[in-house]
C-alpha cells in the first residue's frame, strides 16, 4: 500500500541535500488538518516543504531553509500573518519571496491589505488545490525569471 519514496519534507531547521533541486516552500498554517492536507498535496506535487504549525521561529525557519515561495495563513496563535508580511516586506532579504495568502478571512478588506503588504496572490479557505497549484507554478516562474 505504502510508497518507498523518499519524501522531500523536511523537519524544521534541517536542509535535505537529496532534494537540493527541488523548489522550497515555507507553509505557515496552524491548523493541523490543512497543514497536513498542504504538505501531502505539495510534496506530491514535487516541492520540498516545511510547515510550521505558528510564527514563533518563522525568520529562523526562514533563514536556514530559504525557500522559494511562502504559503501564510493570516491567523496564527502567536503573531499575526499580516505582520508577519510587513516584516517580510521591510527586509531587503526576504521581501521578493512570493507570499501566497491562504486564509479564512473573506473580507475584501483582508485581502486588500495582504496585497498591499506584499501577498502575491490571495485564497480563501477552503482551497482549490488545483487552483493553488498554478498559483505557486506562476509566481515560481515569475520569481526565477
Amino acid at each position: 500500500m505504502g510508497s518507498n519514496r523518499k519524501s522531500p519534507k523536511v523537519k524544521s531547521g534541517e536542509a535535505s541535500p537529496q532534494h537540493t533541486k527541488l523548489k522550497r516552500l515555507l507553509v505557515v498554517e496552524d491548523n493541523n488538518l490543512n497543514r497536513l492536507m498542504l504538505d501531502d498535496y505539495l510534496v506530491f506535487c514535487g516541492y520540498q516543504v516545511l510547515s510550521l504549525a505558528c510564527g514563533a521561529k518563522f525568520f529562523e525557519e526562514l533563514a536556514a531553509f530559504q525557500p522559494h515561495l511562502i504559503l501564510l495563513d493570516l491567523k496564527l496563535p502567536d503573531i499575526d500573518g499580516y505582520s508577519i508580511l510587513e516584516q517580510l516586506q521591510n527586509d531587503s532579504q526576504w521581501q521578493n519571496i512570493p507570499v501566497i495568502i491562504v486564509s479564512a478571512f473573506a473580507f475584501k478588506a483582508d485581502s486588500q491589505r495582504a496585497l498591499n503588504l506584499g501577498a502575491r496572490q490571495y485564497f480563501i479557505k477552503p482551497v482549490n488545490l488545483n487552483d493553488l497549484s498554478q498559483a505557486i507554478s506562476q509566481e515560481l516562474n515569475k520569481w526565477s525569471n
